[in-house]
């Protein structure tokens, strides 16, 4: 399991309600996902004002370059006038208060709750 973060400038005086316009169009893209375990839509603040994220689990690295190829790259570099950053991570262990869990991951990708229901 992996984590991917991908980062990129949004638009000169961009507001929050804009991106959550922007994001509600493209909801439908990454619910039909099949590949796609969770994505979060991040909004900057502080020193990262200015700054859109996505925060996205999948089941591999070949997975998340699949939807983020380059044609997915052309249009986030259209709608914000910025080339998106990608950063990979190994996914090894999910603290989950909201639901009483912790899961871990195998190198492999074995999942194994440690705590929980």
């Amino acid at each position: 399991m992996i984590v991917e973060l991908v980062t990129f400038k949004l638009p000169e005086g961009w507001t929050r309600e804009q991106e959550l316009d922007a994001v509600r169009a493209i909801v439908p893209k990454w619910t039909a996902n099949t590949e796609l375990v969770r994505k979060h839509f991040l909004w900057g603040l502080g020193e990262d004002a200015g700054t859109g994220a996505g925060f996205y689990i999948w089941p591999s690295i070949e997975a998340a370059q699949h939807a983020h190829n380059d044609a997915w790259r052309a249009a986030v570099k259209h709608r914000t006038g910025h080339e998106p950053t990608l950063r990979y991570f190994d996914l090894m262990t999910i603290v989950d208060n909201e639901h009483g869990a912790v899961t871990e991951w195998s190198a492999d990708g074995e999942a194994r709750r440690t705590h929980g229901r």
